[in-house]
């Protein structure tokens, strides 16, 4: 382990690289944390671009915790269409409940309490407490993992539990006690610009000259990850019915699932195959139906990339004298929250052609 002089050095040289090349974000001049709640469950698993004008519309739609808890759970699906890993909308709007209702409108003060909200972990509660509240605690990310493995030279396997509490505990030794929240955010912004996954900037680097990784040829290798998420393939078949005044068929989805809670069009699911008679198939489903005409819509299945599966994806129009059950307007599914590969779908359609 590297020596007290070597902790101090550290610190010191990453806030002063911080100062110098931080980025500017929104969330970061504020310690409202709810606003800093709201950056970080925007940011899980999403890249500040990408993120960043989320957490503005969410800003201006629900300017406080009360206004995110009175919104209508479709209203705030519908916000979060595009951002993926739609859960986090679901406890976003849990956590928000909590807070206005149960706890007067204050978020927990400390690290310990914030973990009691759902939807915050282990780095979210620490990244809240310690920039909101000054806590000294240290996060631990993947930007984390890969600059102190790569410093250090830890080859320790970072999908355990037992390397995670290694790095929290190295962390600990480096946060300074007198402004844990710059030193977080310093660490967390120099992995993500300057010692990237894929070719870091190791010769403008502050730390090249300790840096274990780099000495000992290292870097592409560090950090190290052994287990890895088995992708499953699934495939969906689509249905879009419509009638001759432009009206369609949408159903939510409820169950424990990918995209629960959003709306989607009929579907046939499966995880080993795509319908083979789809005439068939629609005529044993809705057998009161009267079907006019079947057409595809997709010639080769659309594929969109999950963290855990591989979906592959179908779209029909199938004309019809009346839709199914609950009839909706074509002009109104902007109002309902899609998973962003129907929504895309969706916006790319004239309706015109499903009804010629």
């Amino acid at each position: 382990m590297r020596s007290i002089l070597f902790t101090m050095i550290f610190s010191n040289k990453l806030i002063t690289w911080y100062l110098e090349n931080k980025r500017f974000l929104p969330w970061r001049e504020t310690k409202n944390p709810y606003a800093i709640w709201l950056s970080e469950i925007i940011l899980q698993q999403t890249r500040v671009a990408q993120g960043l004008p989320y957490f503005e519309a969410f800003l201006t739609t629900y300017p406080t915790v009360k206004d995110l808890a009175d919104a209508p759970e479709d209203d705030v699906m519908r916000l979060w269409q595009g951002l993926g890993y739609y859960s986090r909308a679901r406890n976003l709007h849990a956590t928000a409940k909590k807070v206005a209702y149960e706890l007067n409108g204050v978020f927990p003060p400390n690290y310990k309490e914030l973990l009691t909200l759902k939807g915050v972990g282990e780095y979210t509660a620490a990244a809240i407490a310690s920039i909101a509240y000054d806590e000294v605690v240290p996060v631990v990310d993947g930007n984390v993992f890969r600059v102190l493995s790569r410093v250090y030279g830890i080859t320790s396997d970072i999908s355990t539990n037992t390397t995670k509490k290694e790095f929290q505990a190295l962390a600990a030794t480096l946060i300074p006690q007198h402004d844990p929240a710059t030193f977080n955010q310093a660490i967390m912004d120099f992995g993500a610009i300057q010692c990237t996954p894929k070719s870091p900037d190791c010769l403008s680097c502050p730390f090249i000259k300790e840096c274990v990784a780099y000495q000992t040829n290292q870097v592409a290798v560090l950090p190290i990850k052994l287990s890895k998420v088995k992708v499953k393939k699934r495939y969906l078949d689509f249905i879009i019915f419509i009638d001759k005044d432009g009206n369609t068929h949408i159903e939510q989805r409820t169950a424990k699932d990918i995209w629960q809670q959003l709306y989607q069009f009929p579907v046939f699911d499966s995880f080993t195959h795509h319908v083979k008679d789809i005439d068939s198939a629609l005529r044993e489903r809705y057998d009161t139906l009267y079907i006019k005409e079947i057409k595809q819509l997709t010639t080769d299945a659309i594929t969109h990339q999950l963290s855990h599966q591989k979906l592959h994806i179908k779209f029909w129009c199938v004309q019809i004298e009346a839709t199914p059950s609950v009839q909706t307007s074509w002009e109104d599914l902007n109002k309902f929250g899609f998973p962003i590969v129907i929504h895309n779908f969706i916006t790319s359609l004239d309706l015109k052609t499903l009804i010629s």
